[in-house]
């Protein structure tokens, strides 16, 4: 299993665990600074994090990624439909 690194130093095993590379990018991010980072701050992070990465290791991501979004976006909808329901 290969490692990468955070601007910071941090490792991240890339293990295709989407959720470690998320947390990673919180405790880096947005904890280390006091929750005083913007969104430019976190989207330098993330392409210094893909720009680690071989195509193999950005379509295992990506997917994982895709599929997380969605049952997020299932579960919303799902959640929306319910509140109207209980109305």
């Amino acid at each position: 299993m290969r490692t990468i690194k955070t601007t910071s130093g941090a490792p991240i095993p890339l293990d295709g665990d989407l959720l470690a590379i998320m947390e990673t990018l919180y405790r880096e991010v947005t904890a280390r600074r006091g929750l005083d980072r913007s969104f430019e701050d976190m989207v330098k992070e993330i392409h210094h994090i893909i720009g680690q990465m071989d195509d193999a290791e950005r379509r295992t991501y990506l997917a994982e990624s895709l599929f997380l979004n969605t049952v997020k976006y299932e579960n919303d909808k799902l959640e929306a439909y319910m509140k109207r329901l209980s109305k």
